[in-house]
């Protein structure tokens, strides 16, 4: 059963403390540059966890990880609980992230050249992992319908999958824009994968994270068609804030997906930390609460970095996101060139991701991390404002 308390108002470490942190986040940069870049929340980790973590170390329980902590079936729970998907814990497999999980399934499904569709502007490291699995990037970015509102440009998909692409990595939700596809448009995405028996390796992190007012829908829930040929991974460490502890994990979906990983070598899971997994397992059943606060104290940021930019970057075009907490701000009509986010950091002192890491179609973007105190978010935005 998932926690039953009730969620309280989760707040942000203050400055001072999230400065002695050690993480990418608050190393990187001087401490006069305030870090809105990587996707790491400034919020304190789930209570429930922490103490998980404090009992481990206590009875000197740092070992390997031997598959005890339950992570297939906390996640099973929370998944049915959440989402109405059901499935058998033992179709759960673990490894160490989710790039290293993403990477090994494409090795085993894929042969040397062949095309893996990516939909730009999307997370950076799609790039390299397709590159480093033996495949070829298909980019198909994703279709703009209006200048806040983007989909799957499925006909283009289509397109390239009947060019002979094998295989399709899909970000859902969609990092960096926080899209959160459509039902329809997942039932369509798995129709054309099963007709041209291409494998989806959907990448769903971001999931726990979605916004109360979008619906997420598992790709493997979606239809017949996407559980057959689909294969879905994710980890507790964007929704819980814990990428130190290495646990991700993929769910198998039928038996032509199976097929494709038939070739994954055992050791893959063996990359699992000990920590992660027992994290993950509280994470999912016991820190719901924490969660449901995040997700508040992230939809107030979301709005609140609406107003901001309404009144201090008018300019500015920001597709106000529907999971996570990473904003996609389009600074062309500020003429800030194509690497805004160099200006942004040398001349405001905020770090943001450049959006030309995503892909072509991120020039003159750029992301910006709001999991953080609204005091924050309210100084980076008039650092950035006073650059006009």
């Amino acid at each position: 059963m998932g926690d039953q308390t009730s969620a309280v108002e989760l707040r942000a470490d203050p400055l001072a403390l999230l400065r002695t942190r050690t993480s990418s986040k608050w190393a990187t940069y001087p401490g006069d540059v305030l870090p809105m870049f990587v996707a790491e929340m400034d919020f304190p980790i789930a209570p429930e966890v922490s103490t998980r973590l404090v009992e481990l170390v206590s009875r000197s329980d740092l070992g390997y990880d031997g598959g005890a902590a339950g992570v297939g079936e906390a996640f099973a729970g929370y998944a049915h609980d959440t989402w109405g998907w059901d499935f058998d814990p033992a179709d759960l497999s673990t490894t160490t992230n989710v790039v290293v999980a993403l990477t090994e399934l494409l090795r085993a499904a894929i042969e040397p050249g062949d095309g893996v569709v990516i939909n730009s502007p999307v997370y950076p490291p799609f790039f390299s992992l397709i590159r480093e699995a033996g495949g070829t990037v298909v980019d198909v970015p994703l279709r703009e319908t209006s200048p806040r509102e983007w989909e799957l440009d499925l006909d283009g998909i289509e397109a390239a999958f009947a060019a002979g692409a094998t295989a399709f990595v899909l970000c859902h939700p969609h990092n960096p824009l926080g899209l959160v596809h459509r039902r329809e448009q997942l039932e369509r995405l798995a129709d054309l994968a099963a007709r041209y028996g291409v494998i989806v390796l959907s990448d769903e992190i971001h999931a726990p994270l979605t916004h109360r007012d979008a619906e997420f829908v598992p790709f493997l829930a979606a239809s017949d068609a996407a559980h057959e040929t689909g294969i879905a991974v994710s980890s507790a460490s964007k929704a819980f804030n814990l990428p130190a502890l290495g646990c991700a994990f993929w769910v198998s979906g039928g038996q032509t997906a199976r097929s494709r990983i038939a070739r994954l070598p055992e050791s893959v899971t063996h990359r699992t930390g000990h920590f992660g997994a027992h994290a993950a397992a509280v994470a999912y059943s016991r820190s719901r609460a924490w969660l449901d606060s995040a997700v508040a104290a992230i939809e107030s940021n979301r709005a609140l970095l609406a107003e901001l930019l309404a009144e201090q970057l008018p300019g500015a075009i920001y597709h106000e996101p529907r999971a996570g907490y990473l904003a996609w701000i389009d600074f062309r009509p500020l003429g800030w060139g194509d690497d805004p986010a160099k200006r942004i950091l040398d001349d405001g002192r905020v770090a943001l991701t450049p959006g030309r890491a995503f892909g072509h179609t991120g020039r003159g973007y750029a992301r910006l991390n709001f999991a953080c105190s609204p005091e924050v978010l309210t100084e980076g935005i008039a650092r950035i404002a006073a650059l006009r």
